[in-house]
Parts: structure tokens; C-alpha cells; sequence
């Protein structure tokens, strides 16, 4: 099989805030020449996903999407792709998903990567050596490729973005009006977390906004001493009278990859590739925060493929048909 399940417990995520399981699931995929006790080495790649998402579901049998390891298979015979290994790690947690930063709110995913997924599969696949791993996902695992690159250019050489939070003033701002309410009603961001996870079907429509806000603010803005009626958050807009609070909402324009760059170009410059793509009807007005992204990158002598596509955020897992050859070809060009 080349998709190999591993079940690991994890030491840096013991006593993380949210309660959520230390024990997870960790899938590597293998191509199909791979052979373990070769002494050739394989170009690897973290594979991270978007909110509500965990690895796994990349290898999911769905007749109208086709799997992860079925396009790496095909790619790689068709000679569009070199093989290469692919590591999907679990980093789910009770707000709905990561965005795989070290986070009072929710734990060390950031860690957790870096120190146990990224060493496990280094020790026990025929991987290259420690500094020319690449990374890539969609949406918020978009959002972790791109800061992931910035912060660990001693881990990773390549990234691929897609459709990756940015620009935070026109993807989250818009849908706190309606979070706000589903708080009010339910008596609070704790509440309204209780009453999600006590429903029977967690994937009604209804709830997307306010668990995307609800996991971004634990993420972005925590604070174990605020009420614990407020979620241990502090929130850029009053729970009562929605105001705003400009001080909390710098907390969060921090944490958006435009605001990073000029922090982290030493960093950037070590990469060997940088890719991001959006699709141009993006729901979450994503493709505007790329092109920022792209525009500032650029601005600063960066070279950066970008491309925009005719869709919307979901259901854009083709497009790692183009990605993943550009990391890969990325690595091996200097590996």
C-alpha cells in the first residue's frame, strides 16, 4: 500500500488548552518506486490541511474527488511529477481545525511539527537530509505553508499557498456580524461551542462563520485569564455591543502573512520556491489577500509563482497536480 497509517503520541501537545487528544494519526504516503532499504533518498513534503479538515482526508475515497495518493500516482507515471513522500499529520482540535501556530489558545501545533512529525518521518523513511523538506495545503493549510516557510527556513526549502488566509481585513472581518450573533443567542463563545459539539450534525451550513471565527480568534487573540464565557479569547469586537476594539484586532493583523514579510525576509530568501495560487471567485475574498501577498513578496525581489484559476474556495484539491511537481522540482534542483 503506499499510504501508510502511524499512530504517535505526542509529548509537546501534553496539557494543551483545549483538552484535545495527544494521541493522532499521522499518513505517509510512498511512490510507487520506493524502496526502503535502497540507499537513494526521496524528496518529502508536508502536507497540511484547511479548517475542519485533518490529514487523512486527503487519502479519502470520494467518487467525484480524486484522492491524493491516486493523483500522486498518476502524475508520477505519467513523468509529471518526480516520486516523492508526502507526510499528512492530524493537528485537528475543538475550535475546528489549525492554523499550525504555537497558540496560548489551542497548543504547540507549530512544535508538534517541527519536533515530532517532521523527526519521525525523517528517522523511519529514506527522506533528504534535514533543511530541504517542502510544504503545502489549501485554506488554512495554505495560511500554515506560507508562515511555516517564513518562520523555519531551517526545515523547509519550498512552499506551495493555496487559497491561503491573507489580507485579514476582508477575509474575517465580514463574517463577525454574524458570528456575533450566533454568540449573543446562544449565551456566549463558550456556549455557542458547547451547543456545536453537542449537535448531532456539526456540518450545517449555519455554523461555518462562527466556528471560523471562533477558531481564528483562539488562535490569534487568546487569553487564558479573560472569562471563560468568552472562550479565554480576547475579541476585536465587543460581545456585547459589537464595537471595535482596534488594540485586539492589531494581535490578529500580526498574525497575517502580509504583515510578515518584511520580519521574515531573511528567511524567505533561503527558499527555493514559493508558489501560491487562488481561485478568482474565492468566497472569502482570498485571491485579494494573495495578490497583496504576491505584490509585497515581489516588491521585495522575491520570485513567486502565482496563479489565479476560474473557481471558488472549495473543492480545489486539482490544483496540487501543479504544486507539488513545483516543490518537488524546486527541491531537487539544489538538493
Amino acid at each position: 500500500m503506499p499510504v501508510i497509517r502511524h499512530r504517535l503520541t505526542s509529548r509537546v501537545l501534553v496539557g494543551n488548552p483545549l483538552g484535545d487528544p495527544i494521541e493522532r494519526d499521522l499518513f505517509v504516503y510512498v511512490p510507487p518506486d520506493y524502496d526502503a532499504n535502497a540507499s537513494r533518498r526521496w524528496p518529502t513534503l508536508l502536507a497540511i490541511v484547511g479548517y475542519t479538515g485533518t490529514g487523512g482526508m486527503l487519502f479519502n475515497v470520494d467518487p467525484l474527488v480524486e484522492s491524493l495518493d491516486h493523483r500522486l500516482d498518476r502524475i508520477i507515471a505519467a513523468g509529471q511529477c518526480p516520486p516523492v513522500i508526502i507526510a499528512a499529520p492530524d493537528c485537528f482540535t475543538r475550535v475546528g481545525g489549525n492554523q499550525y501556530l504555537n497558540s496560548a489558545g489551542t497548543g504547540r501545533y507549530e512544535d508538534y511539527l517541527i519536533d515530532e512529525i517532521i523527526p519521525f518521518v525523517d528517522g523511519n523513511y529514506r527522506t533528504l537530509p534535514r533543511g530541504q523538506w517542502g510544504v503545502f495545503g489549501k485554506s488554512s493549510g495554505g495560511y500554515g505553508s506560507i508562515v511555516l516557510g517564513m518562520r523555519r527556513a531551517d526545515v523547509f526549502c519550498a512552499l506551495a499557498d493555496h487559497s491561503g488566509d491573507a489580507g485579514f481585513e476582508l477575509c474575517y472581518i465580514p463574517d463577525f456580524p454574524g458570528a456575533l450573533d450566533a454568540f449573543r443567542e446562544a449565551g456566549g463563545p463558550q456556549a455557542w461551542l458547547d451547543r456545536y459539539w453537542a449537535d448531532s450534525n456539526r456540518k450545517r451550513s449555519t455554523y461555518m462563520k462562527a466556528l471560523n471565527i471562533i477558531g481564528m480568534a483562539t488562535h490569534y487573540s487568546p487569553n487564558p485569564e479573560a472569562p471563560a464565557a468568552h472562550a479565554r479569547i480576547d475579541w476585536p469586537f465587543d460581545l456585547d455591543i459589537g464595537e471595535f476594539r482596534p488594540a485586539v484586532w492589531e494581535r490578529w493583523r500580526a498574525w497575517d502573512p502580509i504583515n510578515m514579510v518584511d520580519a521574515h525576509l531573511p528567511n524567505l530568501r533561503k527558499l527555493r520556491g514559493i508558489y501560491i495560487d487562488c481561485g478568482k471567485r474565492d468566497e472569502f475574498a482570498l485571491h485579494w489577500g494573495a495578490r497583496t501577498l504576491v505584490h509585497k513578496l515581489r516588491d521585495r525581489g522575491l520570485a513567486v509563482r502565482h496563479e489565479e484559476f476560474d473557481d471558488g474556495h472549495m473543492n480545489v484539491s486539482y490544483r496540487y497536480a501543479d504544486s507539488v511537481p513545483f516543490l518537488v522540482d524546486a527541491i531537487l534542483k539544489e538538493a
